[in-house]
């Protein structure tokens, strides 16, 4: 459990100036709508766990809250904003790039935002890479696209040399929409400005397709995702009742955690397994995959399988294969894998096997998000716009139990967001699929 400590947010210095949004918070006579600073969104929420963790009302944890502020850090007129994204493309990208630029121009009446491209290259000058200028006219339409305006990029930058582009460009705060290596780059970033001296805001939306940043309720893209992914687990059901012996093979993201393929199993429950990183399994064996799943397509006819990409690695021999260049160990493809041993399995048996494969992963990530992650991009957005404006940094926005606060980026990236074997999620996919608990 982290600690008070842990969950405590950096700040440039205090707030001296009147927010432009007073106006508009105080439209009906409150101050209601201002983020009070010494309030906290409490880590715990029961009443057990909080007695189990020895804490008294005054001394539990909380999680600053994100919001407006009554006075800001900055002076919007003189302000100038960069935004980059990094990383994998994710359902939503666009639409925080949109919110960002909206909620700086429109609401704080910042006049300069500069987009880099392509992730932390932009920031380098060797690589060459344009600086946008965002207008709100310039990005009205962009939630219309998945992907990302800026493009981007993986691997890491000289944090010292994108704090020498910043300085150059007179840039005071930099919103960084990314993953965890991302994050980690702008806690790079962070620290040399803080080398420095300077007071530049540096402030994360954390971007993860597979659902793992810690400390937050659900990451933005991932209902997309997942609702994505369930019409691949659809179509190769489809697919398998029309065939004599159908199997159909999904293969969905999931480097470490089997949140995309549990929540697209559920929410499409035609799918007899599910395969993900945190449950090892067997494949041969009178209790294995590869016998359960040949007595289920004698007894129905057909089988689904829905296997994560990360599940199973430990089974492929070719899966020391290096690193990406985002330090991310790269993954032998359990698919293709599952394909050949399933084919082989069902030869060795004597029975015919008609097999469908389908891997979906590129086409998930590329689509615009739907109207659920549309709303939660645009809060984060804004919400990020209110930390910078009032002199956070090093902190990433986040959603816990249902409240918009302020996340450290130490704790955000100090481990990964996986399935619980013994949650009630895992124990939800068990009695959707009827799979074993484990295959031995």
């Amino acid at each position: 459990m982290p600690t008070a400590e842990d969950l405590a947010v950096k700040s440039l210095g205090p707030c001296r100036i009147d927010s432009p949004l007073k106006p508009l918070l105080e439209s009906r006579r409150t101050t209601a709508h201002y983020v009070a600073e010494d309030d906290r969104v409490f880590f715990h929420d029961t009443a057990r766990l909080a007695a189990d963790s020895g804490c008294t009302l005054e001394t539990l944890p909380g999680f600053e809250p994100a919001g407006p502020r009554q006075s800001i850090f900055f002076d919007p007129a003189k302000l100038r904003v960069g935004i980059v994204t990094c990383g994998g493309l994710c359902p939503g990208l666009n639409d925080v790039i949109r919110g960002l630029v909206m909620e700086l121009s429109h609401h704080y009446g910042v006049q300069r935002i500069y987009g880099f491209r392509n992730g932390y290259q932009g920031f380098i000058p060797r690589y060459g890479h344009d600086v946008l200028d965002l207008t709100p006219a310039g990005v009205s339409a962009i939630d219309e696209d998945g992907g990302t305006i800026l493009g981007t990029s993986r691997g890491s930058q000289d944090p010292h040399a994108i704090v020498d582009c910043l300085e150059r460009m007179n840039i005071n705060a930099l919103f960084v929409i990314g993953g965890d290596g991302s994050i980690r780059g702008a806690m790079q970033i962070a620290a040399a400005v803080a080398e420095r001296g300077q007071k530049i805001a540096v402030v994360g939306i954390p971007k993860t397709i597979d659902n793992d940043i810690p400390y937050i309720d659900q990451s933005f893209g991932f209902q997309t995702a997942f609702g994505e992914a369930a019409k691949s687990i659809r179509a190769a059901h489809v697919e398998a009742k029309a065939s004599p012996n159908g199997v159909g093979l999904v293969k969905l993201m999931g480097r470490h955690s089997g949140f995309i393929a549990c929540y697209a199993a559920l929410a499409e429950s035609d799918a007899n397994y599910v395969l993900i990183p945190e449950v090892p399994f067997a494949l041969a064996g009178p209790g294995g995959l590869l016998e359960h799943l040949l007595a289920r397509v004698k007894r129905s006819g057909h089988a689904v399988i829905v296997a994560a990409e990360g599940a199973g690695q430990d089974l492929i021999p070719e899966s020391e294969a290096g690193v990406d260049a985002s330090g991310n160990k790269k993954l032998a493809d359990i698919g293709l894998f599952l394909k050949s041993r399933i084919a082989d399995h069902f030869a060795a048996a004597g029975l015919e096997l008609n097999l469908k494969y389908i891997d979906p992963s590129y086409a998930i990530r590329s689509v615009e998000s739907n109207p659920y992650d549309s709303v939660y991009c645009l809060r984060l957005a804004q919400n990020a716009v209110h930390a910078a404006l009032a002199g956070r940094t090093e902190t990433v926005i986040g959603r816990w139990h249902g409240r918009y606060v302020h996340i450290p980026m130490a704790l955000a990236v100090s481990h990964r967001n996986q399935v619980a074997v013994s949650g009630d999620l895992w124990l939800a996919v068990l009695e959707a699929t009827g799979q074993p608990r484990v295959f031995t």
